[in-house]
């Protein structure tokens, strides 16, 4: 995901509501002077939801942030609020029938060149999370992008395998894995399966005269 998107993210999130809802979406862009693209880029990856009055939520609001009972004041946003629904993984969810876009930004029109950087990226995203039951946060999200700088898309697909395999299907678990590998210095898929059967092969029994 470009800097500007992130960046804008990390802004919109800073001028949320206690429920996540922001509504000065565009005077935090152009403060920031950000662009549509940086904005379009947040809603395909689903990072935020909007909304047709201009109001925007932050989805993974509940999952990163904990307010005290007492501190906390509910949204003036009540009707957007109820379109919404909580996951397991407290990620907010919405029927995509009932999204619509903020100043008729149409997500298809986002560049063909930045589809095509972030199509294997979303193919990945999307394995881990069918393989881990659950949808990833932001700070994953990013921690994946800094992983496909160094090893490439089958390196981490078959890490998801191996968590999977041995029934820790946790991200903590999947950088340990990684980390490993980068430690080891291991550039290929090759290597790693060659390292991975060697360390499972049974020493052979001596035999004695």
């Amino acid at each position: 995901m470009p800097d500007s998107s992130q960046n804008l993210y990390f802004h919109l999130s800073l001028d949320a509501d206690d429920d996540g809802f922001v509504a000065n979406y565009k005077s935090i862009m152009r403060m920031l002077g950000k662009k549509e693209d940086d904005l379009k880029v947040l809603i395909a990856k689903q990072f935020i939801i909007p909304f047709e009055n201009g109001v925007l939520v932050i989805r993974h609001w509940k999952l990163n942030n904990y307010i005290q009972k007492d501190r906390y004041k509910e949204t003036i946003y009540k009707e957007e609020k109820a379109l919404l629904s909580v996951d397991n993984s407290n990620v907010y969810n919405m029927d995509t029938n009932c999204i619509h876009s903020i100043d008729k930004i149409r997500l298809d029109k986002i560049s063909l060149k930045e589809n095509r950087q972030e199509e294997k990226r979303t193919t990945i995203y999307e394995i881990l999370e069918k393989n881990f039951g659950r949808t990833i946060s932001p700070m994953e999200f990013e921690k994946i992008n800094n992983w496909l700088l160094l090893f490439n898309e089958d390196i981490l697909n078959y890490a998801i395998e191996l968590c999977v395999l041995q029934n820790k299907k946790t991200f903590a678990y999947l950088e340990g894995i990684l980390k490993n590998w980068k430690s080891q210095q291991y550039k290929t898929l090759e290597e790693i399966k060659e390292n991975e059967i060697s360390k499972t092969e049974k020493p052979k029994e001596r035999t004695y005269l």
